[in-house]
């Protein structure tokens, strides 16, 4: 309950990714955005129409295209939800997956329009940006000094050390004027907020003069039993097999060649290297998601001939109780950079939540969380074999699996549970409205 003694305060928030309960792609604000009304603060979200997954324009945002400049269009997009949340959708230019190029286009179109729809936003009393995209951050501080109050800036992802580390950034002058924008966004906030203590030195080096860490974690009452899967194993024909989920963005940072390699490993594998033919069969992995690698990942799988493998369309989180309830074990999987070592990945709180064991292919923070709770099993990043072997561990020992999921259960009703996260989040925004004024 929030303490009738601590003051509400109105957020603006821009954040280009925003995704609504409704809509697949991490809901991490819509989350605590939810929390933080029922506690009586006041939110507005200006957010934009293309799914920052699939590079779509959602059903949400169909009126998006023509909000540029016009008001009574942007007007037309904003909607006030039951709990007081107000969601603006803006103009953003629509190619976000074509290229490199088109990706920097679609980030600046939704930092001017933004910038336009937030200067419309009265009786604010402080501004929340978040990178990714870093441009919008420069978006949020420049409303919050317009308005004069408090600018927070959220990092959820060290850009550009992860750009830079995954080849996607190369041009010596773009990464030039990316660290001299990241370090001056870090000296400007009023408060650094980070959503892994991994980014804590990071943000720190860089110049940030305040921090907080609110990190990554789920909603346990968002899911549901397992027997709640039954249909949608069902839908897709997976009834009597093991279900080896990976749900998310499938990009360059998530490495699902490798696990299109492991799963090449387990269908060709012979009877004495883990189990019978028959078990083996059993075994399916699914990768559930979008992104700009999809289409060559099924070519692959096609090419390799991987019958053990299905690929599924994303859901709304509001769907994905089901999906997980359906699978029997949970992956998680980024490249083999030192740097991913820093993260918090959204979707391993989620699968532990679940009551799914994490077979982690990331090293780091979150190795150290799986490791202690025995939610699950690390394999090294990048290496094929440990992961075929770890899915089929589990699937051979389908009551350790369970043990584990009960593990990350508890871990996140304790330790990672939204709603007392958002409590804390509450607290610091009082704080740094208090602050400043």
């Amino acid at each position: 309950m929030k303490n009738r003694r601590d003051p509400a305060v109105h957020v603006l928030l821009i954040h280009q990714a925003f995704a609504s309960l409704d809509e697949p792609g991490g809901t991490r604000h819509a989350e605590l955005a939810r929390y933080l009304a029922e506690q009586g603060h006041r939110l507005t979200i200006i957010a934009s129409p293309v799914s920052y997954l699939t590079g779509k324009i959602g059903a949400a945002g169909q009126a998006g295209n023509v909000a540029e400049g016009n008001q009574q269009a942007q007007d037309q997009v904003a909607s006030v939800q039951p709990n007081g949340i107000t969601i603006r959708r803006t103009y953003t230019y629509p190619t976000l997956h074509k290229s490199f190029v088109h990706r920097v286009f679609s980030f600046i179109s939704f930092m001017a329009s933004s910038f336009a729809a937030g200067l419309g936003v009265k009786g604010v009393d402080l501004v929340w940006g978040t990178s990714p995209p870093i441009f919008q951050g420069v978006t949020a501080w420049a409303l919050a000094r317009l308005k004069g109050v408090p600018f927070m800036f959220e990092v959820r992802d060290l850009w550009p050390a992860f750009a830079i580390g995954v080849g996607v950034l190369r041009s010596p002058i773009l990464i030039r004027l990316s660290l001299w924008l990241e370090r001056f966004l870090y000296r400007q906030a009023d408060l650094v907020l980070v959503n892994s203590p991994g980014f804590l030195e990071h943000v720190r080096q860089g110049g940030a003069r305040q921090t907080a860490l609110l990190p990554n974690g789920a909603d346990p009452r968002m899911f549901t039993p397992q027997e709640q899967g039954t249909q949608w194993c069902l839908r897709w024909g997976l009834e009597g097999k093991f279900v080896a989920l990976y749900a998310g963005a499938h990009g360059m940072s998530n490495d699902l060649g490798v696990l299109l390699q492991a799963a090449d490993l387990l269908q060709t594998a012979s009877p004495h290297e883990g189990g019978s033919t028959r078990e083996k069969a059993q075994i399916v992995i699914v990768l559930l998601g979008d992104g700009k690698e999809k289409p060559a990942l099924m070519n692959e799988a096609q090419r390799r001939e991987l019958t053990n493998v299905v690929f599924l369309p994303p859901v709304p989180k509001a769907e994905m109780a089901e999906v997980l309830a359906g699978a029997n074990a949970c992956i998680a999987i980024l490249k083999p950079i030192p740097l991913y070592a820093t993260v918090y990945p959204n979707k391993v709180f989620d699968y532990m939540a679940a009551g799914r064991p994490v077979i982690l292919a990331i090293d780091g923070v979150i190795r150290q969380v799986v490791e202690e709770a025995q939610a699950g099993l690390f394999v090294q990043p990048g290496d094929p074999q440990a992961l075929a072997k770890a899915i089929q561990e589990l699937a051979d020992d389908p009551q350790r699996a369970r043990r584990m999921g009960c593990n990350g259960q508890r871990l996140v009703e304790e330790k990672f549970d939204r709603a007392e996260l958002a409590r804390e989040l509450s607290q610091i925004l009082i704080g740094l409205v208090k602050k400043g004024s």
